[in-house]
């Protein structure tokens, strides 16, 4: 028997490992069966290179249990070890074998997931002993065991092991005992080890798929090879719109799926749904800086062995492949949606409710991809369900009638076409195009995008009279005299007192209504956008509700009520024109709307106010 001292390779950091090398405990198995796979690996390519000329037999990994006994064993039919390399590879801490086996197997290695000789130590986390019985796949080798209670002492000593490979047999400590509990080891399992590419076995099951599809090439897939490892990943949501296949050998290593799923309006539940894998090794799901910022709603499953498993958040910053991930995976999705824009145009269209989320989320925080999309940006008309434009076909479209005293083309927008209806109708009947804009996203887009687009601006069609949607140097005539406009402003004033609703006075078409309710578009949108990042509380959701109620001073109906005798009877009317207005922008309800009925009714039927009894 050999007794001795592991000889860390760097002063002190045994205690460090036992500690604090890894933040979830739970990670030693992941850490265990990732070193069983490498072993396994490491013989299949020995065997192809005909370095082993035995027989492989079943290569699987085995985990097992023994609540009696308080100890996990995880067993492997790989290369196993001699008591040299046990002393080399166990008892130098943080030299990796595979570091060595990848230098003289250049080129062939891209299966061997540990690159760091610290993954072994993990076990101390949990266990308070930790024994290896290994046997080595050469000729006539001597089965050995190792011994250590986490102290740097060890023991190493000949044992009996029938067949190649290694068995990990983790005593645990008292307060690690969870991990006897087999529901707590699948679940560990399952996310860790899902699709390693060697099986591994749990209470007589095989809990692994060893070929993901990433791991094949799209040309040996179908739809329905996608559409099943999207149901396999994600059992209980909707099928998938598309997706994405990533395949790169250089200069990183990447493949993965990445699918666009049916997004709800509450997608902030919906992120951190892509999985990062190294060398089919669960490493994170928390890939903010690996994917781009606008694609974290999407779906899938990405893995490069150029991340390796013990990643951190500042490493992910500062690595230039990362970086090159990043970009990769957004030329890709823009690829993908372009294709999709020029095959098949109205697949994007049927598909736009989801889809352009995305694209205007992409816009916004990513200039290159908002360069790409701008081609397949598309905007529906509020009229027409089968009628789409991009930016350029709608510049087109409207930049005749649309172009406003700044040269800039004034994109008419809606986010309600019920709510908003005679403002569209209004716009329509001067030849205006107008689109839906009503996704949960849009109003940070437009701000956005009025940033980025010099000679674009937005302006909801509720947000001014038709004759100013499109601002233009243009004067306006009222067949009202001064005195007339005096009198209608004091009778306004009187009844319409509310600070927050501005009364003004226009000469209009005859045909316009006479009293306008408008919202001015900046201190909506401000509104908006502070209610949407949860800020109503701040200064702009504090901004108040402005209206406009613009006065059609060339309506007919103001001759007739200036020509009214009785002052009350002019008051009614007055109101009752306001009340219409605010009644188009759903501002009147309760008291208010209740006291509207009972003053049209009066007005329609000049029956006295004390003799109506209207419904409860």
């Amino acid at each position: 028997m050999q007794k001795g001292q592991i000889r860390v390779h760097t002063e002190n950091i045994f205690p460090i490992i036992k500690k604090f090398l890894y933040s979830e405990h739970e990670i030693f198995l992941r850490e265990l069966i990732s070193n069983a796979v490498d072993a396994t690996q490491k013989l299949k390519m020995l065997a192809n290179s005909g370095e082993f000329k035995g027989e492989l037999g079943t290569l699987d990994i085995e985990v097992k249990l023994d609540a009696a006994k308080r100890t996990i064993t995880i067993s492997d039919r790989g290369i196993g070890m001699t008591a040299e390399e046990v002393d080399r590879y166990i008892n130098q801490v943080a030299f990796s074998s595979a570091e060595e086996f990848l230098s003289k197997y250049k080129g062939d290695g891209a299966s061997i997931i540990g690159h760091f000789g610290l993954g072994f130590y993990s076990a101390f986390m949990v266990s308070e002993r930790v024994e290896i019985v290994t046997r080595s796949y050469r000729e006539g080798a001597q089965a050995v065991r190792w011994v250590c209670d986490g102290s740097p002492e060890f023991t190493l000593e000949e044992a009996e092991r029938p067949w190649r490979g290694t068995d990990v047999i983790l005593h645990l400590y008292e307060d690690s005992l969870e991990f006897l509990e087999p529901e707590r080891i699948r679940a560990i399992l399952l996310k860790y080890c899902r699709f390693l590419p060697v099986p591994i076995y749990f209470e007589g099951k095989q809990i692994n798929n060893t070929e993901p599809i990433w791991i094949k090439r799209p040309s040996e897939l179908t739809s329905q090879d996608y559409q099943k490892f999207y149901k396999e990943l994600y059992p209980h949501y909707d099928p998938p719109l598309f997706w994405i296949h990533l395949h790169v050998d250089y200069p990183f290593h990447l493949n993965g799926v990445l699918y666009f799923p049916k997004i709800s309006r509450n997608f902030d539940i919906q992120k951190d749904r892509i999985s990062l894998y190294c060398n089919q090794v669960f490493v994170t799901d928390e890939v903010k800086d690996i994917v781009p910022e606008f694609l974290m709603l999407l779906h899938g499953v990405i893995d490069s062995p150029d991340i390796p498993l013990n990643v951190s958040r500042s490493y992910l910053q500062g690595d230039p492949n990362v970086r090159k991930i990043n970009s990769h995976i957004t030329k890709k999705v823009a690829d993908k949606l372009e294709e999709i824009f020029k095959q098949d145009r109205k697949e994007l269209e049927e598909k736009w409710e989801y889809i352009g989320l995305f694209v205007k989320y992409g816009m916004m925080t990513d200039d290159k991809f908002r360069e790409r999309a701008q081609a397949f940006l598309l905007m529906q008309d509020a009229f027409s369900t089968s009628t789409w434009y991009t930016l350029a076909e709608y510049r087109e479209k409207a930049a005749p009638l649309q172009t406003n005293q700044d040269q800039k083309l004034v994109i008419l927008y809606t986010t309600d076409v019920d709510q908003q209806y005679s403002y569209l109708q209004a716009a329509r009947d001067r030849g205006y195009v107008v689109v839906k804009l009503d996704s949960i996203i849009d109003a940070a887009f437009i701000q956005s995008m009025e940033e980025k687009w010099e000679d674009v601006v937005f302006t909801r069609v509720d947000a001014d009279i038709p004759e100013r949607l499109v601002k233009r140097d243009e004067s306006s005539h009222s067949v009202l005299t001064a005195q007339q406009e005096a009198r209608l402003k004091e009778l306004f004033a009187k009844e319409v007192p509310n600070p927050a609703y501005r009364v003004e006075l226009k000469g209009l078409s005859p045909e316009t209504q006479p009293v306008v309710a408008t919202r001015p578009e900046m201190n909506r949108r401000l509104k908006e956008m502070a209610s949407m990042s949860g800020q109503a509380a701040s200064w702009y959701g504090r901004i108040p509700d402005e209206l406009v109620l613009t006065v059609n001073t060339n309506h007919p109906i103001y001759q007739q009520i200036l020509q009214e005798q009785n002052e009350e009877q002019q008051r009614k009317m007055i109101r009752n024109l306001a009340d219409l207005a605010l009644l188009s922008q759903q501002m009147l309800s309760g008291e208010a709307l209740n006291q509207f009925i009972q003053r049209s009714i009066e007005l329609m039927s000049g029956i006295k106010k004390s003799s109506i009894i209207l419904p409860s």
